[in-house]
């Protein structure tokens, strides 16, 4: 499901061509997506036991808002710039739901709960005011804007999820991982084999993506006592920061997720 260039109704009714602002969703889309989630994960450990929680949050920050910007700025998906931003938000994600848990106090059941009502918030208010949730249609600034609210939600959800299936219920991060990877699959399945809606399937694997790559690289880089390999969350977070460039090394090279263009066709102007 491509959209490639679409045309649209400008202000005096004269078309214009709008360029897609993210990647064609392929095999290359999951894996670096799990690859920046487990990589959010482990960098933002890292950072906060490296340096003072409030400096670290604020680099975070500072990131996440020059990378967004960066984002914003093009006028069409670049595999550098996107995935550039896609890992800040991972950071920034995880540093949020860490503050709520361990700066104040909240249970990861409530963060959870809170950032899934956020969740439903956006998409009903982006479903309201566009009439569509897909990624094939973010050839628009506020449909960019609503994207990438989603984007960030997700990760915090994410984070805190899989913090409360290894913590609070026990499962620890491999039990985690392998969970989310089942469930990872579920919307393939019931999507292939029992209609499930591509868009609603789409973001049911993309929520659950980052438990499962959080949940596995804490597993690689945790003390045994919490049940992890000991491999140190520094080396994790290199480790995996490889394995991301790579991809996006090859994605940039190869253009094998940029969206093929379609002919040109008009279409209606959504508000």
């Amino acid at each position: 499901m491509t959209t490639g260039e679409l045309q649209r109704s400008g202000p005096a009714g004269r078309a214009q061509q709008v360029m897609s602002k993210v990647p064609e969703v392929t095999v290359y889309f999951w894996i670096t997506k799990v690859l920046t989630t487990g990589m959010g994960e482990t960098a933002s450990d890292f950072l906060t036991h490296r340096l003072d929680p409030v400096i670290a949050v604020g680099l975070g920050g500072v990131g996440l808002v020059v990378s967004l910007a960066l984002q914003l700025a093009v006028r069409r998906y670049v595999a550098w710039i996107y995935w550039l931003a896609v890992v800040m938000v991972s950071v920034f994600g995880t540093m949020a739901a860490d503050v709520l848990h361990v700066g104040m106090g909240i249970p990861y059941l409530v963060s959870t709960a809170v950032f899934l009502v956020a969740l439903v918030v956006i998409f009903a208010t982006w479903y309201a005011t566009e009439r569509t949730l897909s990624i094939h249609s973010i050839h628009t600034r506020r449909r960019e804007l609503f994207y990438w609210a989603t984007v960030l939600t997700t990760f915090a959800l994410g984070t805190a999820a899989g913090d409360m299936t290894a913590s609070t219920m026990g499962l620890g991060y491999l039990g985690s991982g392998i969970m989310f990877a089942v469930i990872f699959a579920v919307p393939a399945v019931a999507h292939r084999w029992f209609g499930l809606n591509a868009i609603v399937a789409f973001w049911f694997a993309y929520i659950v993506t980052r438990p499962l790559g959080a949940s596995l690289a804490d597993w690689m880089a945790a003390p045994p006592t919490r049940g992890g390999l000991d491999w140190g969350f520094g080396p994790v977070t290199i480790g995996w920061t490889v394995a991301i460039i790579g991809f996006v090394g090859y994605l940039s090279a190869t253009r094998a997720d940029v969206e093929q263009a379609e002919p040109s066709r008009p279409v209606t102007r959504q508000a």
